[in-house]
């Protein structure tokens, strides 16, 4: 087993997977007392070799690893990849690409929605990984030899994986099915943080001005301190405190105080008069420049039991052409079809509407029709006119 500690070590490894057709990339980090990921381990993978690179030894310089990363000539493979790609970004700005997620790509090959590692792992090489340190401190130093091979594996194991996986959907000819979720996950703007942006974490339902402006002050106030102090978020001031501060908000130290769960002493210090500043910002907020959340879509009256059918139409296509079912529509997207033929939604765009948006459409207008018989479900096509409301009540 190969473990990096030193720079020269880790260029001469990183120099010779610059010729590999393809990587396989995990990390470990810890981030249950920080804002931001603390990377402690990367594993990586080439065809022929592996190693535990170890960030957190003194001195070493992960460049070469960064460069390898953004090296568009080496696909990188990984499961799950969203936290890793954010570590990547955070530390160096870098988002590996091109990239190739199994788990995504398991959902176009008959696994299921969001299939994890280990059940992937099992079911295309038929090893069941050894999960026994899962709960590693990875930030401990110094790690075991069983600790070290557990976190190899991840990417070891990876290998015939992908290779499998890959064969699988190029066979038939689901490549491209998955490379708009790959451009998207490869999309740096989805790993910026963005503090003017914060509010919407917190999921509000009101949508009146004066309260969106001021949870939007507040909320960029929070993610500012939090970076700044790498802390959690919730530990700075908790979610429900911020919403609070929204709705009243407080005009001095003395009402900011008295708001429930703001502690001791907090309006007087930085953090209080910090504050306090924001809520003056939210309150400058003219009506027309304070942000909006979308209004709940009106559904036709009746429409409920179109989408309960357009779920099954979902379901049995998803059945037949072996495809998760998230990765083609979510219930919005039904909601916003049963609204509209034309809605602005992926599963009326390119390969989802081969597969599923055209019989949806069809079906919403009574072409075609959903029947059960020899144990399952059936498209029929219609071919008279569906009875209109007035002879349905007829009726």
């Amino acid at each position: 087993m190969k473990v990096i500690t030193h720079t020269a070590t880790l260029t001469s490894f990183c120099d010779a997977l610059s010729q590999a057709e393809y990587i396989t990339v995990d990390t470990e980090f810890m981030r249950e007392g920080t804002f931001w990921p603390e990377l402690c381990l990367v594993q990586v993978a080439g065809p022929e070799d592996e190693a535990v690179i170890d960030p957190l030894s003194d001195g070493i310089d992960l460049q070469p690893l960064y460069d390898l990363m953004a090296n568009e000539t080496v696909l990188k493979v990984m499961h799950a990849a969203k936290q890793d790609i954010e570590i990547f970004h955070h530390e160096a700005g870098v988002v590996p690409t091109p990239l190739f997620d199994t788990q995504i790509a398991a959902m176009v090959a008959g696994f299921g929605d969001q299939v994890g590692y280990e059940t992937l792992i099992a079911k295309l090489t038929k090893v069941r990984p050894d999960k026994a340190s899962r709960f590693t401190d990875w930030a401990h130093r110094p790690l075991t030899d069983a600790q070290l091979e557990y976190a190899l594996a991840d990417v070891t194991h990876l290998r015939p994986a992908y290779e499998k996986l890959r064969e699988r959907i190029g066979g038939n000819g689901r490549l491209a099915w998955i490379q708009e979720e790959m451009d998207k996950l490869a999309d740096p703007g989805a790993y910026e943080v963005m503090p003017e942006e914060a509010w919407r974490r917190l999921k509000p339902k009101r949508n009146q001005p004066k309260y969106l402006a001021m949870l939007r002050a507040v909320a960029a106030w929070r993610d500012r301190e939090a970076m700044a102090r790498d802390l959690p978020r919730n530990r700075l001031m908790r979610d429900d405190v911020l919403a609070q501060i929204a709705a009243r908000p407080p005009d001095d130290e003395k009402s900011l105080q008295r708001v429930r769960g703001i502690p001791k002493n907090f309006a007087a210090g930085r953090l209080g008069q910090g504050l306090l500043a924001a809520i003056e910002d939210g309150r400058s907020v003219a009506p027309g420049d304070a942000p909006s959340i979308p209004e709940p879509l009106q559904l036709p009256p009746g429409s409920g039991a179109l989408i309960d059918l357009l779920k099954v139409l979902l379901k049995h296509k998803c059945d037949r052409h072996n495809v998760a079912q998230k990765l083609v529509a979510t219930v919005a997207d039904l909601e916003a079809i049963a609204a509209d033929d034309d809605a602005d939604v992926a599963a009326l765009k390119g390969w989802r509407r081969d597969i599923f948006g055209d019989d949806a459409l069809r079906l919403k207008t009574g072409e075609i029709a959903l029947a059960a018989g020899r144990g399952r479900v059936q498209i029929v096509e219609v071919s008279a006119a569906p009875a209109n409301e007035e002879t349905e009540a007829a009726e």
